[in-house]
């Protein structure tokens, strides 16, 4: 329940810190007051938007926090999943509001998003506003009821999750067969890229290969003239160094009897003239073999033409990486060769998907049409208590040509105050009081199957009057035994049944207006009531009037 309420500096408040008792409460006020105020702080709580303007004139800054009591409301697992801290007696929210219009939210002094804000809030809180009388005719509001009467999380699960499936289902087959009609239509492009590829039969390496010969090719004749230059020196009469150094290996050879260092030196120059002699060998092997040959040299180009052709087609550098590029091209054209059977396979499981759907949808219509005639039975009893003997009022299904998130129902509401009357849409047919006798029995039904533990009514009495407000108040107190309720209310008969009374006044002082709110004495009560009876002219008899609706006599 909400146990203690402060407001800093937020439109006429000043500050305020007001504590609330378990039980019916009723605030009342004048016009203006500054009820209003306090059903919008309040908002604030439940993460409603925050608008600059609404701070205290002067102030840079407002404030909201609510503390509630939660014990044995089950909020434990929500917070500790969003790593918030976990008081198993009491949660603190709060709010703070700049005049630039930032907001910040917390909840047990931990920042929290407005998402989670909101989501922590409808544990805690409800209010009903009179805009919210409009929700009547409203399906979502129709469905969520119907689903919190139904008590049947599982079965609204596995619809969720079964709709979820088919929607993905549905996505992929049609993603397959966007992709399937683009790729179809690209085959014969990627056919004719395999073709050059294939014919162009590419052998790793051979690039490198390719380039080297053509750079020897196209200097052929500078290459052989400096080859044949080289050779020659190993040939001329003047000077032969392989003969020569024959000669020397020779001439050391004959002292080493009687010098032996010199048999070591000959072989050294024998390895040396070894050695030359295969550089001579290989100079005429080399200039026999490069020859210019204009048909080779431009087998060479055009065989470079067509891979430097094909690299640049498809923004490669080498053989290696246009063989990947081939094999890539063969696996997706027997891919999309293949995709029929592909897109069979899919369209099988968005029709076996499509099949779980509609039987969870089933299992959901008819959860909602059990909680249907529970709420039509309960409203009908509960609404001729409240004046209303010949009511009539059921839910009419209807079925959706396409499933969305809430199921396959389309429900409406229909109604009449008269049995003479055919049942009409309520939004259509219903007066303002009928309305907020409706939504106020719907409260109740509804308070008696979710764990709520404070409800705010903000003036659901409007369009009703004497008996009927009596009526009303009771029902309310009824609900009070289950949770906290709060009602704002400007009708005496519903201020005189409520356990605790508060008051919104205003108070002039020397730098403007602001508004505070008292819990009011036995004595207070009688004379705040006896001023909603009469007005401004306090009379004796709206005093024993008050006295006999608090039941002082």
């Amino acid at each position: 329940m909400l146990q203690h309420l402060h407001i800093s500096n937020y439109a006429l408040i000043e500050k305020l810190d007001i504590n609330f008792s378990n039980g019916f409460s009723v605030i009342t006020g004048e016009t203006g007051a500054g009820k209003s105020i306090i059903l919008g702080a309040l908002g604030l709580i439940m993460g409603q938007r925050a608008d600059a303007k609404a701070i205290k004139t002067g102030e840079k800054k407002c404030y909201i926090e609510a503390i509630f009591q939660v014990k044995g409301f089950q909020l434990e697992k929500l917070l500790k999943d969003n790593d918030i801290d976990f008081d198993e007696k009491e949660c603190i929210v709060r709010r703070e509001v700049t005049i630039q219009g930032k907001s910040r939210a917390f909840i047990n002094d931990s920042p929290v998003p407005l998402s989670l804000l909101k989501e922590v809030s409808s544990h805690l809180i409800d209010i009903h506003s009179q805009h919210q009388n409009l929700l009547l005719g409203h399906e979502h509001f129709l469905i969520e009821t119907l689903d919190t009467i139904a008590a049947t999380p599982q079965v609204l699960l596995n619809y969720t999750t079964q709709y979820s499936a088919w929607q993905r289902a549905n996505a992929e087959l049609t993603k397959l067969q966007e992709q399937a009609a683009k790729d179809k239509s690209d085959t014969e492009f990627f056919k004719f890229q395999l073709q050059q590829l294939e014919e162009a039969q590419l052998v790793e390496n051979e690039q490198e290969q390719l380039e080297e010969e053509s750079n020897t090719l196209s200097h052929a004749e500078e290459i052989k003239q400096s080859l044949f230059q080289a050779s020659g020196l190993f040939s001329t009469e003047e000077h032969n160094p392989v003969i020569e150094l024959k000669i020397s290996s020779q001439i050391l050879s004959s002292i080493q009897k009687v010098f032996p260092i010199a048999g070591s030196l000959a072989e050294r120059i024998d390895s040396v003239r070894i050695e030359l002699e295969d550089i001579a060998d290989e100079l005429e092997h080399q200039l026999e073999s490069v020859e210019f040959d204009p048909e080779r040299q431009a087998f060479v180009d055009d065989r470079l033409n067509t891979i430097y052709s094909l690299e640049k087609k498809h923004n490669v550098e080498t053989v290696a990486e246009l063989l990947t590029k081939q094999e890539e091209l063969k696996n997706f054209i027997n891919k999309i060769e293949n995709i029929d059977e592909e897109l069979a396979k899919k369209t099988a499981e968005v029709s076996r998907a499509e099949q779980a759907l509609y039987a969870a949808a089933k299992e959901l219509t008819a959860s909602r049409k059990k909680a249907a005639e529970k709420i039509e039975k309960e409203l009908i009893a509960q609404l001729q208590e409240l004046g209303m003997p010949g009511v009539r009022l059921s839910f009419s299904f209807e079925r959706r040509s396409l499933p969305d998130n809430n199921g396959i129902d389309k429900v409406t509401f229909l109604f009449s105050a008269n049995k003479n009357m055919a049942m009409q849409d309520v939004s259509q047919i219903a007066s303002g009081g009928e309305i907020a006798r409706l939504m106020l029995s719907l409260k109740a039904i509804i308070s008696q199957c979710r764990n709520l533990p404070t409800i705010v009514f903000d003036e659901i009495d409007t369009g009703v009057s004497g008996t009927m407000a009596e009526k009303m108040a009771e029902v309310m107190n009824r609900m009070a035994e289950n949770c906290q309720v709060l009602c704002i209310t400007h009708l005496p008969q519903i201020a005189a049944i409520g356990i605790y009374h508060y008051r919104v006044f205003k108070k002039e002082k020397e730098y403007g207006t602001s508004s505070h709110i008292d819990l009011l004495s036995t004595e207070e009560r009688i004379q705040e009531i006896a001023n909603m009876l009469s007005g401004a002219q306090m009379t004796d008899a709206a005093i024993n009037n008050a006295k006999s609706l608090l039941k002082l006599q």
